[in-house]
């Protein structure tokens, strides 16, 4: 049976989360009130899908080169794709400019407050709305991602996550853990999402180091089906669109200002030129790079 927050284990295990997010969290530049409210929905976005240890060099350049949503919102293009490097899915880059166009114009360079207002914004979802409600805001929301999915399936339940879009059920769960008290509920989230990233891990749990070992319902059935998902296993990287589309944005980023890739010298970037032509097609259709009429490509202006 589920517990929820009214249980004596819930209670105890937010102390337990508590005391050790207290003592073993990562020291990184968006925590500890450190950040301002745009700097930790920037850090949010450029974690999507990579690994914390990336973000921070990228994030902290580029905080120091526009540190609120109206500097974002007047930079040149071809700049923001280039200071967004190597952290991928670079299309994330213009969608946050965009959202940085919107604060700065309609919200005069502050953050909205409320939820649905943060959801409206481009390139916001729900997981990035709820962040910067609960770790830059202080309010008392849920936040529901891969890792705090897994830490409560795995805990609370007995159960391994299977990955996937969030269940109604696996939404439930987590309000109905959320502490009542304000406070606590940002340090719940805080603590049950670092402790999914570097202890209760998909593969290869840390089980020995867990503060929670003892509660934990997933540890006490013999870890059931660790590491299954129901998602289909990643692409290999290797020789897809991604490892293509990345090569030639990498090219362009590589010139000097306002410079542009000739043709010639794109064809040699990739041996499949049906393929090579289908990504800088997309890229162009994403708006990441601009095609001229000679076939030369060239960065944003």
């Amino acid at each position: 049976m589920m517990n929820d927050t009214k249980n004596p284990d819930a209670a105890d295990i937010a102390l337990r989360l508590a005391a050790w997010w207290e003592a073993s969290a990562r020291d990184l530049p968006w925590r500890f009130g450190r950040a301002s409210a745009w700097g930790v929905l920037v850090s949010e976005v450029m974690s999507q899908q990579t690994q914390m240890s990336r973000v921070v060099p990228y994030w902290t350049a580029w905080m120091e080169r526009w540190p609120d949503a109206r500097a974002l919102a007047k930079a040149p293009k071809a700049e923001v794709i280039t200071a967004w490097g190597r952290l991928g899915y670079p299309r994330r880059a213009l969608r946050l400019q965009e959202c940085a166009r919107t604060v700065a114009e309609r919200y005069h360079d502050e953050l909205p407050r409320t939820y649905d207002e943060l959801l409206a914004l481009p390139g916001v979802g729900d997981y990035t709305a709820s962040a910067v409600m609960s770790f830059a805001f202080g309010e008392r929301v849920a936040v529901i991602d891969t890792n705090i999915r897994r830490v409560l399936s795995r805990v609370f339940r007995g159960e391994e996550s299977l990955g996937g879009a969030a269940s109604p059920a696996e939404r439930e769960m987590a309000r109905r853990l959320l502490p009542e008290d304000v406070r606590q509920s940002v340090v719940w989230n805080q603590s049950v999402m670092e402790l999914g990233a570097t202890v209760c891990t998909a593969k290869a749990p840390l089980c020995e180091q867990c503060p929670i070992a003892g509660q934990c319902g997933f540890l006490r059935n013999g870890r059931p089906g660790l590491g299954e998902r129901r998602t289909r296993p990643r692409q290999r990287f290797q020789g897809t669109d991604r490892q293509v589309r990345g090569l030639v944005l990498n090219a362009l980023r590589g010139l000097p200002a306002g410079s542009v890739l000739e043709r010639e010298q794109a064809r040699l970037l990739w041996k499949d030129q049906v393929q090579l032509d289908a990504c800088i097609a997309s890229l162009d259709d994403d708006g990441l790079v601009e095609m001229l009429s000679d076939g030369s490509l060239r960065l944003p202006q």
